[in-house]
């Protein structure tokens, strides 16, 4: 299987990348750090399977879509899109420069690359389309304005993305996880809740990802959570959130 995962040098990116190194695939990998991805790409290698480095920033819209045309050159069946940024979670208002930053990583690149693979995919009436969201888009904190925006971004484009191509044979899939262990978490300094191990996280998305199931979102509880507390009265929601952002020290 020919496997392309973008942010392919650290955090779920990495521990995908390694999970799906065997002798079966041929994969993919971009991100911007060449040293982290030469690394990864080695110990892929190491494991049997045949690596393919790209090394490029998914803000280089440009770059992306000449990528995204030399990727048609051979059949496509598999695409993880995991590359995404954070500001952090923080109090008052997210500055202009890091709000488009963070758009233009989780949100814009996607289309950036996907736009010139859309037609190869319809045409071989096969393969795979992952988004990796996040737990957040499905409830905005005001500490993560910009991070749960993008995030609810993806779901809405991969969701026409869904109805637009599964006629064509083509399976996308959005999931949506909680908090991992990872790069981007290590940032945070407040209690996540249902953290979960790297492993046990890329256990969940890729047994999702065998299941073609077209939304996942885990941890089962924190999601039942999330909804529980979105079908509350507004004047309900509203404490809840003033409570949780005293307990992050917001």
């Amino acid at each position: 299987m020919h496997i392309i995962i973008t942010g392919a040098s650290s955090g779920l990116g990495e521990a995908l990348a390694l999970h799906y190194a065997t002798h079966e695939h041929q994969l993919v990998l971009i991100a911007r750090r060449e040293d982290r991805l030469n690394d990864v790409a080695q110990r892929c290698r190491v494991k049997g399977a045949e690596v393919e480095m790209i090394v490029a920033d998914v803000n280089d819209f440009k770059r992306m879509g000449e990528i995204g045309k030399s990727l048609c050159e051979k059949r496509v069946d598999r695409i993880i899109l995991n590359a995404g940024i954070s500001v952090g979670h923080g109090g008052g208002v997210t500055p202009f420069e890091d709000f488009h930053r963070v758009f233009q990583t989780n949100f814009l690149s996607i289309h950036a690359l996907l736009e010139p693979m859309i037609p190869k995919l319809m045409e071989q009436k096969a393969g795979e389309i992952v988004f990796i969201s996040s737990l957040a888009s499905l409830f905005t904190m005001p500490t993560s304005i910009a991070y749960s925006s993008s995030k609810r971004a993806i779901n809405a484009y991969a969701e026409g993305l869904h109805y637009q191509l599964k006629p064509h044979g083509v399976n996308v899939m959005t999931i949506m996880p909680g908090f991992i262990e990872s790069e981007m978490t290590q940032k945070n300094h407040f209690k996540m809740p249902f953290l979960m191990k790297t492993e046990e996280g890329i256990a969940r998305i890729t047994h999702a990802i065998e299941r073609k199931k077209i939304r996942y979102a885990f941890p089962f509880r924190f999601y039942l959570m999330i909804r529980i507390v979105s079908l509350l009265p507004q004047s309900l929601r509203d404490k809840i959130v003033n409570f949780t952002n005293f307990k992050k020290g917001a």
